[in-house]
């Protein structure tokens, strides 16, 4: 099959035929119709995610079709339409136990612990545990971030914080999670004031429902204007980028009693960044860690895409071939494109 495929960390990525994957006894192998590209992938292309082994095959946020399941699988067959949350879960851990799937202790993750989904097929493990049906309405291309992006971002908005109608919630950061919480917060009911560098990225989130935006590059002191935006600070607020510059703004910009959600990923590897605790202290806030979502999580947010509540398809901004894929990867180095690059493997 053909994938891309890096052998250097930082490298040049290329197109290269590999030998196709084979499904483990409870495991399927996917024939992937499109996929997202993610700061994820940048994260371990770079080096950053020590799970990742060279030569490697980036890509973990995909929908697809079943094309063979494993003898042990009882639930999946070849031609089923599917996505898959981004952390594989074992099913039989103590976390996955408590349903927590999305922390299992055993987790594999297409695109870091094996090869992933910038490929024309890519295996997953434990098929019955992490595989989710698609419903016949919702396109391959809407589906392909569901499984990262707009998957956590569901997660960290409903359940890490508790959004509900008329509440203020900042978003730090407006690439592929950060405009997909603005939309969802915004679905709920919620005022969304968004923060970003790029012009181009706060158009699109007062496209989906900001009520406010600030420029990060003008406004220096991002906290203070969130406050005064929202009359007092956001009972919400995400980093969904992931720096100690978007970690300390969300934290300054929480009213009292209110909740800093992290989304972004802040890897050892680029350093751990400082946070201003005394300020979580004074105001008794409260900070979360968000990990994606587990496969039994999906229905009420794939309801809601179904229903056309919410439109993941609105995010994407650029339908690209594998063979566009490495330099893809390689822009996310320098100002990440507004909304979500997909990739349609055997286009």
């Amino acid at each position: 099959m053909r994938a891309v495929v890096f052998t250097e960390f930082g490298g040049t990525p290329e197109v290269r035929q590999v030998p196709e994957p084979v499904a483990d006894a409870d495991g399927a192998v996917i024939r992937v119709e499109a996929t997202g590209v993610c700061r994820s992938d940048w994260h371990g292309w770079m080096g950053h995610d020590t799970d990742v082994r060279l030569p490697h095959v980036p890509g973990h946020e995909l929908a697809g079709v079943v094309e063979s399941v494993g003898a042990k699988v009882s639930k999946w067959r070849a031609g089923d339409r599917i996505t898959v949350p981004f952390v594989c879960a074992c099913g039989s851990c103590g976390a996955c136990l408590n349903g927590d799937h999305q922390v299992c202790e055993n987790q594999t993750q297409p695109g870091f612990t094996h090869d992933g989904s910038f490929a024309e097929y890519v295996r997953i493990d434990h098929a019955d545990v992490n595989l989710v049906r698609l419903p016949d309405s919702v396109d391959f291309v809407d589906a392909a971030a569901l499984g990262c992006r707009f998957a956590t971002a569901f997660r960290a908005v409903r359940v890490h914080g508790h959004v509900h109608r008329d509440q203020w919630v900042a978003v730090h950061g407006c690439g592929g999670v950060g405009l997909s919480a603005v939309m969802i917060a915004t679905e709920l009911g919620a005022n969304v004031v968004a923060v970003d560098v790029s012009a181009e990225a706060l158009a699109m989130a007062r496209q989906l429902g900001a009520v406010a935006t600030i420029d990060a590059t003008v406004t220096h002191d991002v906290g203070t204007a969130v406050i005064v935006a929202t009359g007092g600070g956001a009972h919400v607020s995400i980093d969904a980028f992931g720096s100690e510059d978007t970690l300390a703004s969300s934290i300054e910009s929480l009213r009292r009693r209110g909740r800093h959600v992290q989304v972004g990923l802040l890897p050892e590897a680029v350093g751990r960044p400082t946070v201003p605790m005394a300020r979580v202290v004074w105001l008794e806030l409260t900070l979360h860690g968000s990990h994606g979502m587990a496969a039994h999580d999906y229905k009420p947010m794939l309801d809601l895409v179904a229903a056309g509540t919410l439109k993941p398809g609105l995010l994407v901004t650029d339908v690209i071939s594998l063979d566009d894929a490495p330099a893809a990867l390689m822009a996310m180095s320098g100002a990440s494109p507004v909304g979500t690059r997909v990739i349609r493997p055997h286009a």
